[in-house]
């Protein structure tokens, strides 16, 4: 199975609303209560992706036409990291991570910055980012990661 990662498209918001409310469902429920999921995928429905378009750069990994993982990135910061349960493990996220990474190092960026779930929270780990510190949000606890980046590194 090869993932192609592209620009998120208009026509992608279904999929990547989709594609996080399935996450969300399987894989973030283990850590955090039904209710806080309930509103976490009330908050990320496509009208959602399509304004954060507007604002930030999103991509998605596609598979035989359908979205399997996404990312986005404003500036050196990264939201919405979300990768299909049934292609975990096999490189999609940290091929999305690397791709978001070279983009911001091209722009002079010198560091990655991400909110992490409880859930991502080990993922980010396995990809050299470190622990700076932790916050609230609507949704709960959040981990905030930080990882250098290789000055002239290619996307």
């Amino acid at each position: 199975m090869t993932a192609r990662i592209r620009a998120f498209a208009g026509s992608d918001a279904e999929g990547v609303a989709e594609l996080v409310a399935v996450c969300l469902r399987t894989v973030n429920s283990r850590d955090y209560p039904t209710e806080t999921i309930e509103r976490m995928c009330a908050y990320f429905v496509p009208d959602r992706f399509l304004r954060l378009a507007a604002q930030r750069q999103i991509f998605v990994a596609e598979s035989d036409g359908e979205v399997i993982g996404t990312v986005s990135r404003e500036g050196n910061k990264v939201f919405t990291m979300f990768v299909h349960p049934g292609h975990h493990g096999q490189g999609i996220g940290r091929r999305l991570m690397r791709h978001i990474e070279a983009l911001a190092a091209s722009d002079g960026f010198d560091h990655m910055e991400t909110g992490a779930s409880i859930t991502a929270h080990d993922f980010y780990h396995r990809l050299g980012y470190v622990d700076v510190r932790t916050s609230e949000t609507e949704f709960g606890l959040n981990y905030i990661l930080r990882r250098r980046l290789a000055p002239g590194m290619a996307p």
